[in-house]
């Protein structure tokens, strides 16, 4: 199986019957018949599944490392008891808890926080 990653899809040729039979079972992908490929979106569920049956390349490979880097960053955002705000907020009064951990989650979440900084006390 040959894999390639374009414009957040994840396309897939020369994927042999058993391959096949286990990926439509995902229900994440479609097989395109102009194409002669699979193509889905590609996100950290189906990345996971699919590094379970096949060995991904270098370049999805660290890509799919990110993604559970940024996962594992928001998880311990998520149940940190007294969250510290990774930037200082343009407000004017102070942040109640839940909304600086919500904030730092969102900063996580689209890439304009690095994740090494909240996972660095693990």
């Amino acid at each position: 199986m040959k894999m390639a990653m374009k414009d957040g899809k994840i396309m897939l040729i020369e994927v042999d019957n058993t391959q096949m039979a286990i990926i439509k079972s995902w229900n994440s992908m479609k097989y395109d018949r102009r194409k002669n490929m699979m193509i889905g979106d590609c996100s950290k569920e189906l990345l996971d599944k699919l590094s379970k049956i096949v060995r991904l390349p270098p370049a999805i490979e660290s890509y799919r490392q990110r993604l559970d880097e940024t996962q594992r960053a928001v998880d311990k955002m998520r149940v940190e008891k007294e969250p510290e705000a990774l930037v200082k907020y343009p407000v004017q009064g102070s942040l109640y808890e839940h909304q600086v951990r919500a904030a730092n989650m969102a900063l996580l979440t689209f890439g304009l926080a690095d994740p090494k900084e909240v996972l660095k006390s693990e």
